[in-house]
């Protein structure tokens, strides 16, 4: 999960890291009274900073400075609504001032590959870092990290040198960058960038602008990360979803799938896609994997979901047995048709394959709803799903 600025700069302040004041506004007002409690410790100069999880807000006209209240009213009107990159900002920063001497970059993150994680540190940070790792490479130090150690002082020292810091500055820098390593280890974090890190007219160094990314897989070890999700442009379909413990994904089409395994899922949608070609270019309506268990209250569940989906106009099930056998299945579905009632009211393709598939075929021919068409073949039932939905 990627964190705002605000968020990413809480965090930092919590753990330490010497950030400057700020405050978020939904509303221009919201942001005039912010600037006028923020700008009392920056002679009145505010930073206007709007709020989106992607790159180029200064140069889109998303950040702007403000010498007083009313100005940063005015900035936040004018951002607030902004679409940057196909993001829409419905909340702004608003940030101390900060007499800004040089400028710097440094950043932790996940190196895959390597299995290890990677320290990327530069003396010239700001909005051109990307250009300037492509065409000045020497100038973007590229130092591993041990899981197992992390930044300690040698490490830290190192990366410094390896940046072409010395001095007083590189003496002030190592124990921001350690601070900044405690972070990334403590909030099990995959991503800890800070663009620019600063060093004030005063010497003080300063993480100005801040990037977070949360490994999701973590999360049950922090239960208040939950409150830094974003809803605001969550499918409501996804959020009913994830409620539910199922992993649905809303795509732009008229057939539903539902399948047991991810695998198999991805698979679906490829077969979906390439059947409906024939049928006016029907496409999948979403990505919904039930996992290993298919019983009748997951497969219910799975069913409401997409049938909330009003675009939807045939749902295709392809489920493959194996821990959990096709007679369960079946008996999932038509456990899950009892349940819902009238509200399956569009055809249901069913695809049983693996483990027991003759008694799960067999219970659901004994059931005989007049919604669900049993197909043998992947690649049959991907045809009669996608020539259903463009009939229904």
């Amino acid at each position: 999960m990627d964190l705002f600025e605000y968020q990413a700069r809480d965090v930092f302040e919590k753990h330490g890291v010497p950030v400057l004041a700020g405050a978020v506004a939904t509303t221009a007002e919201e942001a005039r009274a912010a600037a006028e409690r923020v700008g009392a410790t920056s002679g009145g100069v505010t930073v206007v900073k709007a709020q989106v999880k992607t790159g180029g807000r200064g140069k889109a006209g998303g950040v702007k400075v403000a010498k007083s209240p009313e100005e940063a009213e005015q900035h936040a009107r004018a951002i607030l609504g902004m679409d940057i990159k196909g993001h829409t900002v419905h909340r702004v920063m608003i940030a101390q001032g900060a007499q800004i001497d040089e400028e710097y970059y440094f950043s932790i993150l996940l190196d895959r590959a390597n299995r290890a994680y990677l320290a990327m540190c530069s003396k010239e940070g700001g909005m051109d870092i990307e250009q300037l790792a492509v065409e000045r490479p020497e100038a973007l130090a590229r130092v591993p990290v041990d899981p197992n150690v992390g930044i300690d002082d040698a490490k830290a020292r190192e990366i410094v040198e390896r940046a072409g810091f010395d001095g007083e500055t590189a003496r002030r820098i190592e124990p921001v960058l350690r601070t900044l390593w405690g972070v990334y280890r403590e909030e099990d974090a995959t991503l800890v960038e800070v663009n620019p890190l600063v060093k004030t007219a005063d010497g003080d160094i300063v993480a100005l602008d801040g990037k977070v990314s949360l490994d999701a897989n973590a999360f049950f070890r922090h239960p208040e990360h939950e409150s830094l999700e974003d809803t605001t442009e969550t499918d409501p379909l996804e959020m009913a979803a994830k409620e539910k413990d199922l992993n649905y994904v809303k795509l732009d089409g008229s057939v539903g799938i539902i399948g047991n395994g991810a695998g198999l899922v991805m698979s679906t949608l490829d077969v979906v896609a390439y059947a409906g070609e024939e049928f006016g270019g029907q496409k999948p309506a979403n990505f919904l994997d039930i996992g290993g268990g298919a019983s009748a209250e997951v497969m219910a569940d799975g069913l409401h979901i997409i049938l909330s989906d009003p675009q939807v106009k045939s749902v295709f099930v392809n489920v493959f047995g194996g821990i959990t056998a096709c007679d369960a299945v079946a008996n999932g579905i038509v456990g899950a048709l009892d349940a819902l009632g009238d509200e399956e009211d569009r055809p249901l393709v069913v695809r049983l394959d693996g483990n027991n598939v003759d008694e799960g075929r067999r219970i659901l021919a004994e059931r005989n709803h007049p919604r669900v068409i049993i197909e043998e073949t992947m690649d049959g039932a991907a045809r009669r799903a996608a020539e259903l939905a463009s009939t229904n």
